[in-house]
């Protein structure tokens, strides 16, 4: 049986460069970091003082006030970049098609913020005083519950939970419900919230975050020779996947057609990517076998591009070898360098800015690119965004525990 064909016709984003879509576009043009000191709480004891937060998020505009408490705020930006995606798709969800409709959103971590309130009310107040609303408000698929809830989404429910990979591993699931006629439409991708004590003493203490608290904006740099660390972001990016026929039948503005989707596993560490990239070869060479297209077909890459010496330095190897001399011919941004990490968010919210990339032909830039690392000899998109007309893009999301994801994006036609 032919393959049903899938299209992006919605995007939401929210994340530290604005609440909504043509905020954080605007500032992916500008080349302006969302990256500063951390407020949410005193890091005067912590080596990493800074983070992607999100500021001026305002949940009772999405949410009904005395439902905000029964929810953590991973779930609050789930719920607003969704909201974003339905309205920039134009889609109505009515009751006769919610049957085909599903929601994938994953989360890498969860409501951490909530674990740490309840259990500091535990132990200051004691059991008796811990919310009903706890586990159900911090648990990864409750994102996916109340998005499903919000828009009488009745179709396939699921909610990856793969580091770092989770959005674009929840985007490609998505995408294969609709390619083998168990969805019409598909709502998907990554949210989440840990810029908290716990998670950054947490990483900290894996010596993985930067530690420029001097130069906030300065200090998520992929691929510089100087990188030491990456920055911790949060918010959520959400895409709306539909069966082509049915987008286009509807007048759908069509962003792009998701065409390809790949995983793998490195099998070799707990945290670290294996130094020769072989895991992440693999990811892209199937992702390109499932679009059906070449290597020398791809003009664009939004790497993983974290901005740690060994991730960067194992991305920029894995994309030589899969792409030979071609690889000096694309071009390689990391749009992390100005959004900070999103974690589980960050495939979701990486996708949702390759569709616009590709509708409007520009290639967001890799700010904060200084001082070249010889290791790292490609083209990055450097400081300013670029002019292209694309024809096929991938996104790369890789995880801890070896959790490798591959997105292929296409020009509509």
């Amino acid at each position: 049986m032919e393959k049903r064909r899938v299209v992006i016709t919605g995007i939401g984003m929210v994340t530290p460069l604005g609440i909504g879509n043509d905020p954080t576009w605007a500032g992916l043009l500008e080349g302006r970091s969302g990256v500063s000191l951390i407020t949410k709480f005193d890091t005067s004891a912590y080596s990493c003082k800074i983070a992607g937060e999100i500021r001026d998020f305002a949940p009772e505009d999405w949410i009904e006030k005395k439902e905000i408490k029964k929810s953590d705020t991973f779930i609050h930006y789930a719920i607003a970049a969704s909201q974003f995606a339905v309205d920039d798709a134009g889609l109505e969800i009515t009751p006769e098609i919610g049957d085909r409709v599903g929601v994938i959103i994953g989360s890498g971590i969860g409501g951490l913020p909530l674990i740490e309130e309840m259990h500091k009310k535990l132990l200051e107040k004691g059991p008796g005083r811990i919310s009903p609303f706890f586990i159900p408000g911090l648990i990864v698929n409750l994102a996916a519950g109340h998005v499903s809830i919000r828009f009488g989404a009745r179709g396939p429910n699921s909610a990856p939970a793969t580091a770092c990979a989770t959005g674009a591993h929840a985007i490609g699931d998505a995408f294969k419900i609709i390619q083998r006629d168990d969805a019409d439409v598909m709502i998907a991708g990554g949210t989440e919230a840990v810029v908290t004590p716990l998670a950054i003493a947490g990483f900290s203490a894996m010596r993985a975050l930067s530690t420029r608290n001097d130069e906030p904006q300065r200090a998520s740099r992929p691929w510089d020779l100087d990188r030491d660390g990456f920055v911790m972001g949060e918010g959520a990016g959400i895409v709306i996947l539909e069966e082509r026929d049915r987008a286009l039948a509807r007048g759908a503005r069509v962003y792009c057609e998701l065409t390809g989707y790949g995983m793998s596993s490195d099998a070799y560490h707990i945290t670290a990517p294996a130094e020769d990239g072989s895991g992440m070869i693999r990811v892209m060479q199937k992702a390109m076998a499932d679009a059906g297209i070449e290597p020398a077909e791809v003009d664009y890459i939004n790497a993983h591009g974290t901005s740690t010496q060994i991730g960067d330095r194992a991305e920029t190897l894995a994309i030589k070898s899969v792409f030979g001399s071609h690889a000096y011919e694309l071009a390689v941004s990391s749009t992390k360098s100005m959004t900070g990490h999103l974690l589980g968010a960050a495939g979701g919210l990486e996708a949702a800015i390759i569709a616009r990339a590709m509708l409007e032909g520009v290639m967001p830039p890799t700010i904060n690119y200084e001082t070249p690392d010889p290791d790292c000899d490609l083209d990055y998109v450097p400081n300013h965004a670029r002019q292209k007309n694309l024809r096929h893009t991938l996104s790369n999301s890789f995880g801890f525990g070896g959790t490798n994801a591959t997105l292929v994006f296409s020009a509509h036609s």
